[in-house]
């Protein structure tokens, strides 16, 4: 394959690269000395779930993996202790060694559902950045100014409005770059919210002597809800480790139009072609597509089928699971107790929305004690109360 034809398909979906010209020279070297590049991506483990935001990256890593490049999966164990400032306009909360223990190993096993696990160097930064003297991390702050990191759009805006900033949160970038030193990286990726931390990757290999490596910045995926950032914390995330029908049924919830971005960003199907086709019929297949990516073709053409009988023909699913009614049990203790809803707030803004029905009919009040039905929660969960 030609370098420029290389460079189309790692540009699709991408947002910027920095700079176009180092990575034609970074993949023709590769091509005339038969040499991989080394491309790396990051993830702090701050949250126990991978969802479809995360596997924009994890796409671009599986592409480099296809293209014959050493990829280094890396989790940042030690810098999800210090806390990327990114976006965030307080300090955050420091999250305690077990918990990212636990977060890094559930990253490990749920990123093979992508990525190729005899083509992937699984590292953890603790590795290096734990060993580093105190004399080498102020050698390492030397390379940044405090003018530098106020120009940082997050930090200049908490600084204006009075809201503090810790010395720990200047260190974060400099430990993400120094991770590019340490592995020598060609390539970067990571979102575009992350272009403070990338650069400083390029400023750090050139003041080590090191060929600075190329960023290559990819979107922000908006949630289901079609604006925000897909967020577990704001509940419009599609987890990858979700069931089948689950993942189905919440890709059929999207936009039209957000449906189209995630064809973009998300696959590599000819966009034009998913135009001709009707916008029910797109969606459903961009759903089989994410299925069969994370179980299976079969369990994909299994859920098409549910989804097509159960809403399009307004029939019951063949299995619903059984409540056996307790005394003195309202709607709200129901979805709670079935886990329908994370939480009593979650559970009220569902019946505030209309989200609940009860044998068809909608649920005006949390306070509802029905006797039987079938519970309805948005179009997916069903719930038989006996």
């Amino acid at each position: 394959m030609r370098v420029s034809d290389v460079i189309k398909k790692i540009s699709r979906g991408t947002v910027e690269i920095i700079n176009l010209e180092g990575l034609e020279a970074k993949l023709t070297r590769s091509l005339n000395e038969d040499k991989p590049l080394v491309v790396k991506a990051g993830f702090d483990p701050t949250a126990p779930d991978i969802h479809l935001g995360h596997t924009v990256l994890l796409n671009k890593l599986k592409l480099f993996q296809d293209l014959g490049h050493r990829v280094f999966f890396l989790i940042g164990d030690f810098t999800a202790q210090v806390g990327d400032p990114t976006g965030k306009d307080q300090i955050r909360r420091k999250m305690s060694v077990s918990e990212i223990e636990i977060n890094s190993q559930t990253y490990k096993k749920q990123v093979f559902k992508i990525l190729d696990p005899n083509k992937t160097e699984v590292v953890f930064n603790s590795h290096w950045l734990a060993k580093l003297s105190a004399q080498q991390i102020l050698e390492l702050s030397a390379h940044s100014t405090v003018a530098q990191m106020l120009a940082r759009a997050d930090f200049k805006k908490r600084f204006e409005s009075g809201k503090e900033i810790s010395l720990l949160e200047f260190i974060y970038p400099l430990l993400q770059g120094y991770d590019s030193v340490h592995l020598k990286a060609d390539i970067e990726l990571g979102g575009s919210d992350q272009k403070f931390n990338l650069l400083m990757g390029r400023q750090l290999q050139e003041a080590f002597n090191q060929q600075p490596q190329v960023v290559i910045m990819t979107p922000l995926l908006e949630g289901t809800d079609g604006v925000n950032k897909m967020s577990k914390s704001l509940g419009n995330y599609i987890g990858i480790q979700e069931s089948s029908a689950e993942i189905f049924g919440k890709v059929m919830s999207v936009s039209d139009e957000l449906m189209i971005r995630y064809y973009q960003i998300l696959t590599d199907v000819d966009l034009n072609h998913v135009k001709q086709l009707h916008p029910k019929e797109a969606k459903l297949q961009l759903a089989q597509l994410l299925v069969r990516r994370f179980y299976s073709e079969e369990k994909a053409g299994e859920e098409r089928i549910n989804f097509e009988s159960i809403f399009s023909q307004h029939q019951l699913p063949d299995e619903i699971s059984e409540h056996k009614l307790k005394d003195n049990e309202d709607v709200l203790m129901i979805l709670i107790v079935n886990k329908l809803a994370p939480s009593r707030n979650e559970a009220r803004r569902l019946i505030q929305q209309k989200a609940i029905s009860l044998d068809g009919e909608i649920v005006e009040s949390e306070n509802v004690r029905p006797k039987r039905g079938v519970l309805r929660v948005g179009k997916r969960r069903f719930l038989r109360i006996v």
